[in-house]
């Protein structure tokens, strides 16, 4: 009886540490939303030192970032590795890039892939994206474009837009693939309808040349409006180009159109 009842004190005990630790964990969490980083450190950091992998990837953001703490790489990629090494999956994808860029560690692109590699198999869509990136370039592994191909379509399919996107060029481009251009048009609008400027400005593209769609400046000039709508300041120069081809009447019209299109969010695009 003595030694079941120590045996419950024991459950007990542990149980309460875990309450305690999700507490602190879900207080670093509040904190880092409302951008109090100094208070999201203190909560994360002693979970960190205990093991708990998540907070330790979340360590190694806050000092990759400087949230908090001073940027400091070297210490971002020791606490991506702590991570890493428990098996979780996003410090994986986090120490994989680090290895990519050489931040915080020498750069070796055959450490980057066996960092991707862990995750990607794990289904991580970003270290799916990043494995193709790797096989379409033959950074650290031999090229093979029909694995990147590979590796683009099971993060695509997972609503990626970046690897939508380079799934897109694939097929545009016929590397890897046999050039189809409607199903490159199918990838770029998957991608462009999730905000991706480069994706918007290669569809514009489509539609300006009319490549497996019917050419259409209204629909570029669209598409070329939202791309620098979002960032990607080359698309001015595209959308000016096809506005010299346009009456005031189309170019009103195509702008319309644009404004309707995000303010939908993608879904009243002109289709």
């Amino acid at each position: 009886m003595k030694h079941a009842t120590i045996a419950l004190a024991f459950l007990t005990t542990l149980s309460a540490a875990a309450a305690a630790h999700d507490f602190n964990f879900s207080l670093g969490n509040d904190a880092y939303q409302a951008e109090n980083y100094d208070v999201a450190f203190r909560e994360w950091k002693p979970l960190a030192e205990t093991g708990i992998a998540e907070a330790q990837f979340n360590i190694g953001l806050m000092h990759y970032h400087g949230q908090g703490v001073p940027q400091d790489f070297v210490e971002a990629v020791k606490w991506y590795r702590l991570a890493a090494d428990q098996e979780f999956i996003e410090a994986q994808n986090y120490l994989g890039k680090m290895h990519f860029s050489g931040q915080g560690t020498p750069q070796n692109y055959i450490e980057a892939v066996k960092w991707y590699r862990l995750a990607a198999e794990q289904n991580n869509s970003n270290a799916q994206f990043n494995l193709g990136i790797m096989y379409r370039s033959g950074f650290g592994i031999a090229q093979d474009l029909a694995t990147a191909i590979k590796w683009y379509r099971l993060a695509a399919e997972q609503g990626n837009s970046n690897a939508q996107l380079n799934l897109g060029i694939m097929y545009r481009s016929g590397l890897g693939v046999t050039q189809d251009l409607a199903t490159a048009v199918k990838w770029y609008r998957l991608a462009a309808e999730q905000g991706n400027s480069n994706a918007q400005l290669n569809l514009g593209l489509i539609y300006e040349y009319g490549l497996g769609l019917p050419q259409n400046n209204l629909m570029a000039h669209a598409w070329y409006q939202m791309a620098a709508n979002n960032g990607y300041k080359q698309a001015f120069e595209y959308m000016a180009d096809r506005a010299a081809q346009m009456n005031t009447e189309d170019i009103i019209k195509a702008q319309s159109m644009a404004k309707e299109c995000m303010n939908s969010g993608y879904k009243k695009c002109g289709y």
